[in-house]
């Protein structure tokens, strides 16, 4: 089944702290690494359905990226994320109806995770 969808590419400036905080850290796993120009990295990284890919230099893009990942279960989540990288606060629930927490790689870039209140 073909389906369309949106992958961030966030910046980064380190491609082995990149796959520390997002493969050995937030239990994605490494789809590809490429290469361009003379200093030019792209990763990209997977976990169930999403996908984040990561460039560095990343010339003529805005910094400090943020996307919205939507998960089933955000307190379970936060759960196996917390024991492995920084995450200053646990979820909380919304007046809009989720329940949503914070994370901000080490580019500065920011993950925020939404899942249903249960």
């Amino acid at each position: 089944m073909n389906k369309e969808r949106s992958i961030p590419v966030f910046p980064m400036d380190d491609p082995a702290k990149a796959r520390r905080f997002y493969v050995d850290g937030l239990g994605f796993r490494e789809l590809f690494a490429g290469h361009y120009g003379r200093d030019g990295t792209i990763l990209g990284f997977e976990r169930g359905d999403l996908r984040i890919n990561l460039d560095c230099p990343m010339p003529g893009h805005g910094r400090a990226a943020c996307a919205c990942l939507e998960v089933t279960d955000a307190d379970e989540i936060f759960e196996q994320w917390r024991a492995r990288v920084p995450i200053p606060h646990g979820p909380k629930t919304e007046d809009w109806g989720a329940r949503t927490f914070t994370v901000i790689d080490p580019f500065g870039n920011t993950l925020f995770v939404i899942g249903p209140v249960k």
